[in-house]
């Protein structure tokens, strides 16, 4: 059984690597003006819709309530695995840009798209966690959603538990007065745990989008009541698995 995981993980690694070297001309073309990014928001989609049916890796995503798609919105999700990243092009159906953390424009080609499309986070000094701030608060300002892992990070020491959030992403919904959507994730650690091993492990992708929750006349006085809500839906959620 063990040689069968190295097996399958060896394939599933390939088709990571290789869609996305096959997609990267285009990816590089894209990026190079501001109007044509959403392109290259498209091709992530693509890339997913790709990637886990040649990994045989069945996908459920079920809303519990519509989402405006004219509508800008803070999504934020509980972390657990590398495949978090690549779910949410299949899960969130709005063009938006990702927060993560600064070390992923290091990885090759991938780190040129992530810095070009999306937001990095460095958190070496208060700075430059600012600068992140406004950099999230001027897209979200233009209409476009963001995606964010408010426990910053893979942090959970027993997945799927949550550790608690950070307040960031909760000022930026707050200050730019648009709505949070809380995301369960239940079953990607057991498809790819965060150990460094890079072992697959065939299994169901689930995705449960929650209801918005709202935000207008909301204060930073606030931060800590939603942050609190946000975690608790995912929290009862997780529980049910």
């Amino acid at each position: 059984m063990r040689l069968l995981q190295r097996i399958y993980s060896i394939w599933c690694c390939f088709w990571f690597v290789s869609l996305f070297l096959l997609l990267f001309p285009f990816f590089f073309i894209f990026l190079q003006k501001e109007s044509w990014k959403p392109l290259a928001h498209y091709l992530n989609k693509l890339w997913a819709q790709l990637y886990f049916p040649l990994c045989a890796i069945p996908v459920e995503v079920h809303y519990v309530s519509p989402l405006d798609p004219h509508k800008p919105y803070l999504f934020c999700a509980n972390h657990t695995s590398y495949l978090d990243i690549a779910l949410m092009g299949l899960v969130v159906p709005h063009y938006f840009a990702f927060i993560g953390k600064s070390s992923l424009k290091k990885i090759p080609l991938f780190g040129y798209m992530f810095r070009k499309l999306h937001i990095d986070v460095d958190r070496s000094s208060w700075v430059k966690s600012h600068q992140t701030f406004r950099k999230a608060l001027e897209v979200l300002s233009q209409g476009r959603s963001i995606v964010v892992f408010p426990e910053g990070g893979m942090v959970t020491k027993a997945p799927p538990a949550l550790t608690p959030f950070k307040d960031g992403p909760f000022r930026m919904a707050i200050e730019q007065q648009v709505p949070v959507v809380p995301i369960t994730l239940p079953y990607n650690w057991i498809v790819l745990p965060d150990d460094n091993r890079l072992l697959f492990t065939r299994h169901l992708l689930k995705a449960i989008v929650h209801t918005p929750i709202s935000t207008q006349g909301l204060t930073l006085a606030d931060v800590s009541q939603l942050k609190q809500q946000a975690y608790q839906v995912i929290e009862n959620e997780l529980k049910k698995y």
